[in-house]
């Protein structure tokens, strides 16, 4: 265990080591680069800072609106039987657009029931398997230019409800089936 904790503590240092002496070995100016790649990557955040605000507003004003209790409540009737309880409805519905209002609903989940109860134990997992679709598809298709972005959507809708599926398996194995 302390290997891994002394594993732990040294990954960062040592990439970012290795990456500095991989350029001073290739003759590149690493401090130089370092500086033009910050100077793009904050004119990316400048560009995609109104996507960002629009979908803050828009969980907010989800969250705020009770919206999000009433979609729970009806859906968990269809949802309840299938293992996934109706509590975690807004909480895959807003991890699709958003990280941190995702964590904030996760972190009222736990206030209520526990991290280790059954409720959390799949919020837990369900945000580690799944992913802000929205939020994801709106920065990097506007930052490259992507109009069609094809079958991305299905696939992306695909992929985060086979997450929650995994996660409400995993989590009922462990505590019925393990």
């Amino acid at each position: 265990m302390r290997f891994l904790l002394f594993l732990s503590e040294v990954t960062i240092p040592l990439i970012i080591f290795y990456i500095v002496a991989f350029g001073i070995l290739q003759k590149v100016k690493v401090y130089e680069s370092f500086i033009v790649g910050a100077e793009d990557g904050l004119k990316t955040v400048v560009k995609i800072l109104p996507t960002l605000i629009g979908l803050m507003v828009g969980v907010g004003i989800l969250r705020g609106s009770g919206f999000l209790d009433m979609l729970g409540k009806y859906l968990g009737k269809i949802t309840d039987p299938l293992g996934f309880p109706a509590p975690l409805v807004p909480l895959a519905f807003v991890r699709m657009f958003s990280s941190s209002a995702a964590t904030g609903l996760a972190l009222d989940i736990f206030k209520e029931y526990g991290t280790d109860s059954h409720i959390g134990f799949i919020a837990s997992l369900m945000l580690s398997c799944t992913e802000t679709i929205f939020y994801t598809m709106s920065v990097y298709f506007m930052t490259a230019k992507i109009t069609k972005t094809r079958h991305t959507l299905f696939g992306a809708l695909l992929s985060t409800l086979a997450g929650i599926a995994i996660s409400v398996v995993l989590v009922h194995y462990c505590f019925v089936g393990g």
